[in-house]
């Protein structure tokens, strides 16, 4: 073997032998490893998000009686459209005008036309749209009337080691924590799967749950659907860490180690040459 080659393979050996230490384990970055072959698990029917203080709530009562119907709606507000447009869709109306709420008070009530104070807090949806429906009838307002009630300000956040960090609206009832996260990009290569934190608050009270999203009883857990406003926050792992502790503190003798380091390195390429 010629001088060179001597060099060369040793140049590869080196940084084989650094690719190789660099590389994690697939166990460390895949998702729901322990699944068995064509895994089956009933989904929860029963499962709907609860009404939280703060929870900003459209109301929209509809009748064949349009006059009776209208009192218990709050009107629509409207935002100046582009000038370039001359026609209105679906998608236009949307970004253009907006459903005016009941703010959930910090006792859990809405003030709502005609019927004055009612605890909507710890109610779902369905629930709070039945109620409403039962006291319209009941009080004589509207005989037939259809009550739609929607969260207008359901979001949740994702930050950390992930592609885009942000927060994102919630159209459904539902979210899952694998669903928050594509919104997000996904993780980085850097972030830790098993130690993943939901900030949560919730009667009063925040909580910090951890999940570990490499196995199947994240499927299981009361974290696996979010609720409105929930914050996740992926944490990065030690080789992450490491990278920004150096990044931040390079000192002196960081400089210094480098340096004899790469003069190491040139003494045993000059011992190979001679």
């Amino acid at each position: 073997m010629n001088k060179f080659a001597k060099i060369l393979f040793t140049a590869s050996a080196s940084c084989l032998v650094l690719a190789f230490a660099g590389c994690g384990s697939s166990r460390e970055i895949s998702y729901l490893q322990n699944l068995p072959p064509n895994y089956i698990q009933e989904i929860p029917k029963a499962y709907e998000i609860h009404i939280h203080t703060d929870d900003m709530l459209s109301v929209q009562v509809n009748s064949k009686d349009q006059e009776l119907a209208q009192m218990f709606n709050l009107p629509v507000v409207g935002y100046q459209m582009n000038q370039a447009s001359s026609s209105v869709t679906a998608s236009t109306f949307r970004s253009n005008y907006q459903y005016l709420g009941y703010l959930v008070d910090k006792d859990g009530n809405i003030d709502f036309p005609q019927l004055g104070e009612i605890k909507v807090e710890g109610m779902t949806r369905n629930e709070l749209a039945d109620y409403l429906k039962n006291r319209l009838i009941t009080g004589g307002y509207v005989n037939d009337p259809i009550v739609t009630v929607q969260f207008l300000n359901f979001k949740v956040s994702v930050i950390g080691e992930v592609n885009r960090p942000g927060t994102f609206n919630v159209t459904s009832d539902r979210i899952t924590i694998f669903e928050a996260l594509s919104q997000a990009g996904d993780m980085t290569i850097y972030g830790r799967r098993n130690n993943v934190k939901v900030l949560r608050e919730e009667d009063g009270k925040r909580t910090i749950a951890t999940v570990d999203l490499r196995g199947k009883d994240i499927l299981n857990s009361p974290y696996y659907y979010l609720q409105q406003n929930d914050i996740v926050y992926v944490e990065p792992n030690n080789a992450r860490a490491g990278q920004s502790e150096i990044n931040q503190n390079r000192t002196v003798s960081t400089w210094v180690s480098a340096t004899s380091m790469l003069v190491s390195l040139a003494t045993l390429i000059i011992s190979i040459v001679k």
